[in-house]
């Protein structure tokens, strides 16, 4: 059975197990995802030689950032023709791959600044994310609205890479925060819609589950830009 067209269910009770289900593996997933970049963040800021590989060579570095893009879109683009352990196998690298590549980031903001990042990020999220479960409303309008925001916000971020204002910075940070705290509830939401219509699987769980660790980890490097305190 095609895991993202299975047949639909045919009662109330059916549905509510299967959004369950699939939400739960969803979060799971995202969960080892999160769980794997922290390890990859510390074990980068406590070896040296390692982090000097990331810092002092730049061609390293993006290509790490290269390597996450390619990551992304080959999973996002080709989940169908993928298998559940070569999906799987793509989700932990790419986890990893961005535990490196934070490292960088996380270096540059004080120890208390990342914590409290962290714990607003981490309740922000879960308030939107409880809100697109439970809302009865239908979200489908945010989507267009909430995807011509993000396109700004990495247009201008682009663009401010050669400009280099604090100020464009600060706006970008901010307006990407709102964007990715909408994305948190509209996938979440989704992703209940997907269930509702009979999609089951570990394919679609590791691709929901990519999709809310990239808002997760978005909204908190942009309430890190935005709040955080500098070394």
């Amino acid at each position: 059975m095609n895991e993202f067209n299975s047949s639909y269910p045919r009662t109330a009770t059916q549905v509510v197990v299967k959004q369950n289900t699939l939400i739960r593996q969803v979060y799971a997933w995202m969960g080892a995802g999160l769980a794997i970049t922290a390890f990859m963040a510390l074990t980068t800021l406590s070896s040296p030689a390692l982090l000097n590989a990331v810092l002092g060579n730049r061609l390293v570095f993006y290509g790490l950032m290269i390597g996450e893009l390619a990551l992304v879109f080959t999973l996002s683009g080709a989940i169908n023709r993928l298998s559940a352990a070569t999906a799987t196998l793509i989700f932990a690298v790419y986890s990893a791959l961005n535990g490196i590549t934070l490292s960088v980031v996380v270096l540059a903001y004080t120890a208390s600044s990342i914590t409290s990042t962290f714990v607003t990020t981490a309740g922000m999220f879960g308030a939107m994310s409880i809100y697109g479960y439970l809302t009865r409303r239908d979200l489908t309008s945010w989507g267009s609205f909430l995807f011509m925001g993000l396109i700004g916000v990495v247009i201008a971020s682009v663009v401010n890479i050669f400009v280099g204002s604090s100020a464009v910075s600060w706006v970008i940070s901010g307006i990407g925060v709102l964007v990715f705290t909408g994305l948190t509830a509209y996938d979440t939401w989704k992703i209940k819609a997907m269930a509702a219509q009979g999609t089951e699987g570990r394919k679609p769980a590791i691709l929901g589950a990519l999709t809310l660790y990239l808002d997760f980890i978005n909204l908190f490097l942009m309430l890190l830009r935005f709040t955080g305190n500098r070394r």
